[in-house]
């Protein structure tokens, strides 16, 4: 009866979720339904999957619109219609052509037109016209009345009830950014698109009864179902799966002999187990797709972690698809894959973010576009976003909608706009708002993508589905994770910098060796790891010195215990209490459970731990054990399910004759742990890439730190990087024409600052300065630069000021007062063909200072360089004590003076702010701070700069903090540079405490 239904996946114009619509067809006792949302087809499995439980037949289809232009209704007679849809729909986007006027000829779908629209008479067999009630009388005069065969009762579907088109009314003045009262006609939906009886359609169209018999015809002649329980993923990866099998066990066994030796019969029984399991549920290929790009990557020297469940498995590690090696870390292959998962396995591959896009590019040209895509993902609209959105279409000035969005209203406005916003506003929370793309999950499939979905192809994107990664798990998908990471641009531009000054190759998947060197280890033991991946904030490099943490299976579960569910639910606190404990007092439930946790004190650390402990105490199999851990951390939805495995616990418990309350005990120790636990696999994953950045900044650390700053997105702000690189040994360069680059560059000890970080300065301009000197050789004085790059006066005093023209021995103000002579009024010269002969000036000497050139390089790069901030206050106090002395003077009050580097809020248990400081003293060395609620509302934080920090000094495990007690920022030397003396003195504000 009804082939044109939408839900809320038709974006900004369906009220309905695709739940809601399949519950008011069956109050309506539909035999079949057909869901045609606009230009997409998000919601169709899960449509699939509601109407069949529900005994009504799924019918997919489209509505296809040129804006907001209808231009037809497709109905799919069977799956090869719904991919011929998909793959027209696909087309249309990937080539950026419009929609023609009348859709291709096919026998597997019917196209339906509006009435509106007076369709030629000369209409195709799967051509229809769709009437709705209110066109009838139209109708009676039209010529389209000669052809009552070729019309179809039309009654589109939006909303549960007619008070829902208020609702659409909003999201399309949002869709449009318009107005409510500036919407066009041909922009809305009728109030009337909501579903009626049987009874109220045969008497709308009474006069013209054929028109709803032959819409039940069509809706007969139309199906569509998928099999939700076979792999999508491509079958074979070699043409047929015994093809695929030897291969696999070939590469693996090549991998494990490289690993392990030839003589390791435990990995060797651990490879054919895992092995046996992936070809069983018909994996194979795509792990072989996997270790395929993984070999393109090593072949283009692309680094690249595994991480995820699938550290897990041997095969994987053997494939070096990761580096973590699942029997040193007793890692079980079940909790990656198992024959009772319901959910299909996916790698998470980690590539440096200048590297995945040329991965990316390798798997779509492949395994063939039409194959291969990029997953969605469905962005929702939150409150305070919706609310903005909303009071825009109402026109309502800036303050009030920030007044609004920020919840400074009455709980029960009065005013009617208002109110009305807040309602809409609670209704659109969680609506799908826009389309967008996962992260970084990759689908390769058997058949054409089209079979499942179209194709978007977002802007700088490349091929995407229209559903999520959840869809696609329903469906049977297999994704793998094309990430990227700035960590990986650290090791990979490190590697290069070292290969290119030193003609050194370092290999750095010698995991084995890189996990036991000494000087990693060091850096690890003093928590000097500041650059390195995962290691560096400050809390991290705290918890390090509280553990004495030098090894990796100590990293791995510091990596775990760091992470914000685990620190919250105090299983952080207790493991460092028992890590500082003798081992005879710790104690265990059982002796079970000392074998198993001993590695970890009796602490539940990991996912793993739960899986372990579920299989060797309570006696469940791996694969029920794995699936009892996905349902208690929220990732297994059947309550049922999880009931039969909670009465399979205690019926195995009873069997291997533990106490009812020992087992309950154990029961509740697991059921609180799961659901914040997390993988060790994960925690392995990012152990091993630590431990690479920390291998590199032990032995290569300048070279390591310049790899760093040029890829930024670290834990902390440049500055404190190249303060860390100072530390190491580096002289700190400013810019200069002659030896810098865009990027930063290395010279022996010498960091020369890249023209990336003057602020103001032109990329193109850089480019061509450094592009002049390749050509031509170094510039020999300013003249010479400004004749052969035509840069401007404006830029030009940018890169004086910077200091960037040191080289010729000239100051500042000389060059300033040449650049003008040299530029003249003009802004932009072009470079000079010929060789002028160079007139020499008498040029006034300007007086200069380190105070100018500090405040320059602050105002130009974000911090000083040719002197410390220290030296720039106006006071020589500089602390009662250091950081170095922190440790001795536990328990004292004592004032310390220290350089902002970054904080961390949090909320107390009753939702207070309070934060987590960290500074550097003056000697160079950090140390933490800690500001209670009321401390920090009393002296807040005011920006970067240096403080003069009150508290007392205390200790928790060796690892010192000052608990402030006051605080004030103080204030920097005046700005020289300023002439006349009637320049404002530049005074940090806070409140001054000696």
């Amino acid at each position: 009866m009804y082939f044109n239904t939408h839900t809320y996946y038709s974006l900004r114009y369906g009220t309905l979720s695709p739940e809601q619509l399949v519950s008011l067809a069956q109050k309506h006792k539909l035999r079949h339904l057909a869901l045609t949302d606009i230009n997409n087809c998000t919601a169709i499995p899960k449509f699939v999957q509601r109407c069949r439980a529900n005994n009504i037949r799924p019918i997919a289809g489209m509505e296809f619109r040129q804006g907001s232009r209808l231009m037809y209704i497709v109905l799919a007679r069977n799956n090869e219609g719904f991919h011929r849809i998909n793959a027209f729909l696909s087309g249309h986007h990937l080539d950026k052509t419009p929609l023609p006027d009348r859709f291709p000829v096919c026998e597997h779908t019917f196209a339906v037109y509006p009435f509106s629209r007076q369709q030629p008479i000369e209409t195709q067999d799967h051509e229809f016209t769709g009437v709705q009630p209110h066109e009838l009388n139209l109708l009676a005069t039209s010529p389209l009345k000669q052809h009552p065969d070729k019309l179809m009762a039309w009654l589109p579907v939006s909303f549960a009830d007619p008070s829902d088109h208020t609702l659409h009314l909003h999201l399309r003045a949002i869709e449009h950014n318009v107005l409510l009262s500036q919407l066009q006609a041909g922009q809305t939906g009728r109030p009337d698109e909501v579903m009626q009886s049987e009874e109220q359609i045969w008497n709308s169209y009474k006069g013209f009864p054929e028109l709803v018999s032959n819409t039940l015809n069509i809706l007969e002649q139309c199906h569509i179902d998928f099999d939700f329980h076979t792999p999508k993923n491509k079958k074979t990866f070699t043409g047929d799966a015994g093809g695929d099998r030897i291969l696999l066990e070939k590469l693996a066994t090549e991998g494990l002999i490289s690993r392990y030796g030839k003589n390791d019969k435990n990995a060797m029984t651990r490879m054919h187990h895992e092995l046996e399991i992936i070809h069983k549920l018909g994996f194979s290929s795509y792990f072989l797709i996997t270790c395929d790009i993984i070999r393109y990557s090593l072949s283009r020297k692309f680094h690249h972690v595994g991480r995820g469940s699938g550290a897990n498995s041997i095969v994987a590690y053997c494939l070096q698809i990761t580096d973590v090696d699942p029997i040193e870390l007793d890692l079980y292959f079940e909790r990656f894959i198992n024959h009772k998962r319901s959910s299909p396995p996916d790698f998470d591959i980690d590539y440096c973010w200048k590297d995945r896009d040329q991965v990316l590019d390798y798997i779509f040209k492949r395994y063939g576009q039409s194959h291969t895509a990029l997953l969605g993902t469905i962005s929702t609209f939150r409150y305070r976003s919706s609310i903005r959105e909303l009071a825009k279409v109402h026109g309502l000035p800036k303050y009030e909608t920030d007044k609004l969005a920020w919840g400074d209203t009455p709980k029960a406005p009065t005013d009617k706009v208002t109110a009305g916003i807040l309602e809409m506003a609670s209704r659109l929370r969680n609506y799908p708002n826009l389309r967008s793309i996962h992260a970084g999950g990759v689908l390769v499939s058997e058949h054409p993508i089209s079979y499942y979905s179209p194709i978007d192809m977002p802007p700088k994107g490349l091929p995407t589905v229209q559903w999520d990664m959840y869809t696609a798990e329903e469906l049977g998908f297999e994704k793998i994770d094309i990430l990227s990471q700035r960590g990986l641009g650290h090791i990979s531009d490190c590697i290069r910098i070292v290969r290119e000054n030193h003609g050194r190759q370092i290999d750095i998947h010698r995991v084995n060796q890189i996990k036991t060197d000494a000087g990693a280890r060091e850096l690890l033991r003093s928590g000097e790891t500041t650059g390195c991946f995962y290691v560096e904030s400050p809390a991290m490099r705290g918890l390090l010195k509280k553990l004495r943490c030098d090894h990796y299976t100590g990293l791995v579960a510091a990596s775990s215990i760091i992470r914000p569910g685990v620190s919250r639910s105090g299983m952080m606190q207790e493991y460092i209490r028992r890590f500082h404990m003798p081992p005879h007092e710790i104690t265990y439930l059982h002796p079970v459970m000392k074998d198993l946790l001993k590695e970890t004190f009796g602490v539940m650390v990991y996912q793993e731990d739960v899986i372990k402990v579920c299989h060797h105490f309570a006696g469940l199999d791996l694969a029920d054990a794995d699936i009892l851990r996905r349902a208690m951390s929220g990732k297994y939805r059947s309550a049922t399910e999880m009931q039969r495995l909670k009465q399979r616990f205690f019926d195995q418990c009873r069997a291997k004759g533990h106490p009812h309350h020992l087992s309950g005990e154990v029961w509740r120790q697991i059921e609180s742990f799961a659901g914040y636990s997390f993988s060790k696999a994960h925690s392995a994953s990012f152990a091993v890439e630590s431990f690479q950045s920390l291998y590199l900044k032990a032995h290569y650390p300048l070279e390591f730190m310049t790899a760093v700053i040029n890829n930024f997105g670290g834990f902390y702000r440049s500055e404190v990087y190249f303060h860390e690189a100072r530390r190491f040994g580096a002289r700190i360069e400013l810019p200069c024409v002659n030896k810098g680059e865009y990027m930063n560059r290395i010279e022996q000890q010498s960091i020369y600052i890249g023209f990336v970080h003057l602020q103001g300065l032109n990329t193109r301009v850089a480019e061509t300065l450094v592009r002049e000197r390749a050509l031509n050789g170094a510039y020999t004085s300013l003249d010479d630069f400004l004749s052969r790059t035509g840069t401007s006066l404006k830029q030009t005093i940018i890169l004086i000021r910077a200091g960037s023209f040191r080289f010729t021995g000239v100051s500042k103000n000389k060059l300033l007062w040449s650049a003008h002579l040299l530029a003249g009024a003009v802004d932009q010269h072009a470079p000079s063909l010929f060789a002028a002969p160079i007139k020499t000036y008498d040029l006034p000497e300007g007086e200069t200072a380190h105070l100018c050139h500090a405040y320059d390089e602050m105002e130009l790069l974000g911090f000083c360089v040719s002197v410390s901030p220290f030296e720039m206050l106006q006071t020589s106090f500089r602390g009662d004590i250091r950081s170095q002395n922190m440790v001795q003077m536990k328990g004292k009050i004592l004032r310390m003076v220290g350089w902002y580097v970054t904080i961390k809020l949090t909320r107390t248990t009753n939702g207070s702010l309070m934060c987590f400081g960290c500074f550097v003293d003056e000697d160079g060395q950090f140390f933490d701070t800690v500001h209670f609620p009321e401390i920090l509302k009393q002296y807040p934080f005011r920006g970067q700069g240096i403080y003069l920090l009150k508290g007392r000094v205390t200790t928790e495990f060796g690892h010192p903090s000052l608990t402030v007690e006051k605080m004030a920022k103080l204030p920097l030397r005046g700005d020289p540079r300023n002439f006349h003396g009637n320049q404002p003195r530049l005074e940090l504000s806070g409140h001054q405490d000696s």
